[in-house]
């Protein structure tokens, strides 16, 4: 069988050789594909769908190989497993490949391939990590995939958790970038996938309300991506998006966690910059602005910067949306990327839920304050509204500072930004 398949040609002549090859002794064949799309999605991401349409529809060697496996059920191969990232070939597949059952979101499967919270106990256990280096919070960071709507149990996404596990294990304290860098390929997709604007204008309603309703296809053609109900599905299939519950008869998707919403604002800014040619994003500029208002307790230069350089800045098609959630997933994108505080948006607390709380890093121990930010946005036209505005702001913080999570915390300060316009502001403590 060696010599056949190394004096064939390659191809799917070889699996020809192997089926006559298993005939012969009599067994029977099991084939395992991992990343069955892989290639799929790296044709997508850059852009030459020509290209994926040409291996995979009618006589191209992609659709030739699966059909030659479906002629080998009959006889050499026993089982067929396959994996990967999105059904986005199996409709493109069906004629000549219908003989797959789909299980990926079949509860029974829920926890297939996630961790729950049992099994990080046992690994936590079994690898005799220490807990106290531990510093976040992972259920935050890693936890919240379910994948079908009467799964009990949520689970962890396991390439997350034991990156941050294997880098304790390895250094004896936390990573510095405690979300890896390896999530970062999930940007260049998502690029693509915006290049129009209703998936951009999904994508953005998805990130201001932290998730969206949508049901879920389990086959479609990359000539569907457009459509808004099968890019939502591929953002849940890329992990992007989880099953949060079922109301009413639709799904509501939600982000998973923090470490895929981080990717969310980060892709965000890159976005208005680049419809936006105007904006202008300086990294080291705004990490100044948030150097001093964690070091200075001073919010004044990063406002300026902002403003100045990024809400003035803004379309008439961006100021339509222009609202409080718009400019709190902005300053979250800008406050995350400078790498000295934790953003974290509505963080609840007795007494309501916090537009964004500045946690320290735990690599900047040296940072003297913490902050609790209640985001307010007035029309130019409704300023008349401003001291009423102001008076229920304060009353809101005071009740957070007070809240039982908060009340004493050292370095902890409080403030309202409160944007008039696209061009003014005003900070009250």
């Amino acid at each position: 069988m060696i010599r056949n398949i190394n004096e064939t040609q390659p191809g799917i002549a070889v699996l020809r050789i192997a089926y006559d090859a298993a005939n012969d002794v009599g067994r029977k064949i099991f084939v395992i594909i991992d990343e069955y799309d892989h290639f799929a999605n790296d044709l997508i991401a850059m852009g030459v769908d020509a290209i994926y349409k040409k291996q995979v529809r009618a006589n191209g060697i992609v659709r030739d190989f699966y059909e030659t496996l479906k002629i080998g059920t009959s006889d050499a191969v026993g089982r067929i497993f396959i994996t990967g990232i999105s059904p986005v070939m199996i409709d493109d597949l069906t004629s000549g490949f219908n003989i797959a059952s789909n299980l990926t979101v079949e509860e029974r499967y829920n926890e297939m391939l996630g961790f729950t919270q049992a099994e990080v106990e046992g690994i936590i256990k079994e690898t005799g990590l220490n807990r106290k280096l531990a510093k976040v919070d992972i259920q935050n960071y890693y936890d919240g995939y379910k994948f079908h709507k009467d799964a009990p149990r949520r689970v962890y996404n396991p390439t997350m958790l034991l990156y941050y596990f294997n880098q304790l294990r390895m250094t004896g304290k936390e990573p510095e970038n405690i979300i890896d860098d390896n999530l970062k390929t999930d940007y260049g997709r998502l690029q693509r996938l915006t290049m129009n604007r209703e998936n951009r204008e999904t994508l953005l309603q998805i990130i201001r309300d932290d998730g969206i309703y949508s049901e879920i296809k389990t086959k479609f053609s990359i000539d569907n991506l457009a459509d808004t109900g099968h890019f939502v599905s591929l953002l849940f299939y890329m992990g992007l998006l989880t099953i949060d519950k079922a109301d009413r008869g639709l799904l509501w998707l939600k982000i998973p966690n923090y470490s895929i919403r981080t990717i969310y604002w980060e892709y965000l800014m890159q976005m208005i910059a680049d419809t936006n040619r105007e904006v202008q994003l300086n990294l080291s500029e705004w990490q100044l602005g948030v150097r001093d208002l964690a070091y200075d307790g001073n919010g004044v230069p990063l406002l300026d910067y902002v403003s100045k350089n990024i809400f003035s800045k803004l379309s008439n098609r961006d100021l339509m949306r222009f609202d409080e959630k718009y400019i709190k997933v902005m300053l979250l994108s800008v406050l995350f990327q400078s790498k000295i505080y934790l953003p974290f948006s509505e963080r609840e607390v007795e007494g309501g839920y916090i537009d964004i709380f500045l946690e320290r890093s735990s690599h900047l121990p040296d940072i003297p304050y913490e902050w609790i930010i209640e985001l307010k946005y007035v029309k130019e036209s409704d300023t008349d509204r401003l001291p009423e505005i102001r008076k229920a702001s304060a009353a809101q913080l005071e009740r957070y500072a007070a809240s039982p999570q908060l009340a004493g915390k050292p370095g902890l300060r409080k403030a309202v930004w409160l944007f008039i316009g696209k061009t003014k502001y005003e900070i009250i403590e």
